[in-house]
C-alpha cells in the first residue's frame, strides 16, 4: 500500500489545533514538549496518514541556540539583529545539547503516543542550512534573499562560516530528534528555489552534507529481518533521509547527491520528470499540487490518481503535497485523499 502524509499536516488547518494553540505564540507551542507531541498527533488521529512529522519550526535551532527571533502572526521569523558581516558571523552561539531538552522531551512523548496509534513512525524535521542562513542575513522573510547570495558572492569566507554555522545548528537538532526515537529525518529547504544550480553545488550543498551528516550514521534495527540467518546478528538500515526544497526542480540530483535517500518533489514538475531527472533510481515524496484542495472533489480525486500514476515511474513513491497544507483546507479533504490513496494501492 503507498504511503501517505502531507507537509503541514499539524498545525493550523485542523480546528483542534487552534484551539489547543489560543493564548500560546508559536515558538513556545513548539518548545512545549507536551504540546508539540500533541499537535504532532492531531492529524494521525484524524487523517489516518502513515506517518508524523514532529510539530517544529525550521527557526528553532536558531532560537535554542540564544539567537533573537521571533515568528510574528502573518509576517513570519523575524530576526533582531541580522548576521551580515564575518564578525556577526563569529558572534553566533553554540547550540549547547542541553538547550535541545523540549525537543528530546517532544519527540520521546510523540513516538509513545504513535506506538499507542499503532506504531506509526515519526519523521523528525529540520530546516536546510541555506534557509536558515537566508533567515539571519535577512533578517525575515523575502521574496529573492539578495542580501543571502550577494553575501554569497561578496565575502565567500563569511559566507562559508555561515554554512556551517548553520549546518552543525540544524544537523544537531535533526539528530537529537532521531536519537530519541524518530524513523526518519527531513530537511526542509524552503529557499534553495532562489539559486542556481552553480550556486547551490559549489555555495550550498557541502554544507547541506555537512548537516545530513549528523544522522548519515544512525541506524535501526530492520523489523523484518531481525537476524541475519547467516550471521546471526542483528539487521541494521541507515535511518531514511528525506530531502525537498521548494522550486527546486533544476537542482534535484544535487539535492540528492548531497546524502538524501528520497526526494521531496514540489508541484511545479510533474512527478515522472522528477524522477526522470533523478535516474529513475531514486524514491520520490510529493507532490499533489495544494491549490487543488479546496477544488471540487471530483478535481481532486483526478489530480491525486495522476500524481500516483505519475509516481509508477520511480522506484518507490510517498504520496504528499507539493508544499505545506493551506491554512484554509477543509481536513475532511485530506482525509479522504489518504483514503482515496490507500484505495489505488490496495
Amino acid at each position: 500500500m503507498l504511503p501517505v502524509w502531507f507537509m503541514r499536516q499539524a498545525g493550523r488547518s485542523l480546528p483542534e489545533y487552534r484551539e489547543l494553540r489560543v493564548g500560546t505564540r508559536m515558538l513556545d507551542a513548539c518548545l512545549d514538549p507536551a504540546l508539540a507531541s500533541e499537535i504532532t498527533l492531531q492529524p494521525v488521529r484524524r487523517h489516518r496518514v502513515d506517518a508524523a512529522i514532529f510539530f517544529s519550526d525550521i527557526v528553532v535551532p536558531l532560537r535554542l541556540a540564544g539567537v533573537d527571533v521571533d515568528i510574528v502572526p502573518g509576517k513570519g521569523p523575524v530576526l533582531a539583529s541580522p548576521v551580515r558581516t564575518d564578525s556577526d558571523v563569529a558572534a553566533l552561539p553554540v547550540l549547547a545539547p542541553d538547550a535541545l531538552a523540549p525537543v528530546v522531551e517532544g519527540v520521546r512523548r510523540t513516538v509513545a503516543g504513535l506506538a499507542e496509534l499503532g506504531h506509526v513512525p515519526l519523521i523528525g524535521f529540520a530546516g536546510a542550512p541555506f534557509t536558515l542562513a537566508a533567515y539571519l542575513v535577512e533578517g525575515g522573510p523575502s521574496k529573492d534573499h539578495i542580501r543571502a547570495r550577494t553575501l554569497m558572492h561578496a565575502d565567500p569566507d563569511a559566507w562559508s562560516a555561515l554554512m556551517a554555522w548553520a549546518a552543525d545548528a540544524t544537523g544537531t537538532f535533526l539528530r537529537a530528534q532521531v536519537l530519541a526515537g524518530a524513523s526518519a529525518a527531513q530537511l526542509f529547504d524552503s529557499w534553495a528555489g532562489a539559486l542556481s544550480l552553480e550556486d547551490y553545488t559549489r555555495h550550498v550543498a557541502p554544507a547541506s552534507a555537512r548537516a545530513l551528516s549528523h544522522v548519515r550514521d544512525l541506524s535501526y534495527p530492520d523489523p523484518d529481518r531481525r537476524t541475519d540467518p547467516v550471521s546471526v546478528t542483528p539487521v541494521e538500515r541507515n535511518v531514511p533521509i528525506v530531502h525537498f526544497g521548494v522550486g527546486t526542480g533544476e537542482l534535484l540530483r544535487a539535492m540528492h547527491d548531497v546524502g538524501a535517500d528520497v526526494i521531496g518533489v514540489d508541484y511545479r514538475i510533474p512527478l515522472d520528470e522528477a524522477s526522470r531527472r533523478l535516474g529513475n533510481i531514486v524514491p520520490v515524496q510529493g507532490n499533489i499540487d495544494p491549490s487543488y484542495l479546496d477544488a471540487p472533489w471530483p478535481v481532486v480525486e483526478a489530480h491525486v490518481r495522476e500524481v500516483v500514476e505519475r509516481g509508477r515511474s520511480a522506484p518507490s513513491h510517498v504520496v504528499n503535497l507539493g508544499h505545506g497544507v493551506p491554512p484554509q483546507t477543509d481536513p475532511g479533504v485530506l482525509t479522504r485523499i489518504v483514503e482515496l490513496v490507500h484505495g489505488i494501492s490496495a
